[in-house]
């Protein structure tokens, strides 16, 4: 069976020790698919750069990759397969599609990657490999970048894109259920009725369309994981959560499928 794609919005590094409603939603689809997959290949704002680099690791391990944090964060880990095999047949794909990638044998998992995971594959026993997010590509681009992965869901692979529906810092207050900003309901809502509709000249369009834009994302990066997942996905949103984290935070997950 061909495999969903998901974009998950990971948050604070927190979500690790306080899942939320987050992270039961993520481990609930997980046990509904009733399988796993061969691999998953997963997008993440934390590992950025002008162009693509896939990890070819044999064995991942968590990168605490933050600061300030309570000790307990620290000493969580995620030790899933690696799969070289996977990260050349990604590098393969790309390149028909005249898309260049490197590999990277050092880099681990970044927390954009390993937290949600552990809610999906809590034991760390489904190979993983790490892509990129490749800065100079705006939403059109990485909804294209998206398309050519599509035919891993055909190979069993799940093709994950992790970030965050709104990421504005500035505005995250404590604790962690404090009442939403205004503007997060308001573009989480915008978000869910466009991909209901599946209206991509909106999507693509997002920073003159979408409410308070500029607020949610006064950096795209933690966006753009959603059109990757978009692209490769089937045209059906299903929406998996829309939690509010620290009132700034917008959580919401959404399965892409046919």
């Amino acid at each position: 069976m061909r495999w969903p794609t998901l974009f998950v919005s990971h948050g604070s590094p927190m979500l690790a020790v306080e899942p939320g409603l987050t992270g039961p939603a993520l481990a609930d689809w997980s046990a509904a698919q009733g399988r796993k997959p061969k691999g998953v290949l997963v997008v993440s704002p934390h590992w950025m750069g002008e162009g693509l680099a896939l990890s070819t690791r044999d064995r991942q391990v968590a990168w605490h990759d933050f600061g300030g944090f309570p000790p307990e964060l620290y000493t969580l880990q995620y030790g899933a397969p690696g799969s070289p095999a996977l990260a050349s047949r990604v590098q393969a794909l790309l390149a028909g599609a005249g898309i260049a990638a490197e590999q990277d044998s050092r880099r681990p998992l970044d927390h954009g990657a390993w937290v949600p995971l552990r809610y999906l594959y809590p034991e760390a026993d489904v190979p993983v490999v790490q892509l990129s997010l490749d800065l100079g590509r705006d939403a059109a681009g990485q909804l294209a970048l998206g398309r050519a992965l599509a035919p891993l869901r055909d190979e069993d692979v799940l093709i994950i894109g992790s970030g965050s529906l709104t990421h504005n810092l500035r505005d995250v207050r404590m604790p962690q259920n404090a009442p939403a900003v205004p503007y997060v309901p308001a573009f989480q809502g915008w978000y869910a009725s466009k991909l209901a509709e599946r209206d991509l000249p909106a999507l693509l369009d997002w920073q003159a369309q979408a409410p308070g834009a500029a607020r949610a994302h006064p950096h795209d990066e933690h966006l753009m994981p959603l059109y990757v997942a978009l692209g490769a996905g089937g045209p059906s949103a299903t929406r998996l959560t829309d939690e509010i984290s620290y009132g700034a935070l917008a959580m919401d997950a959404y399965a892409f499928e046919d």
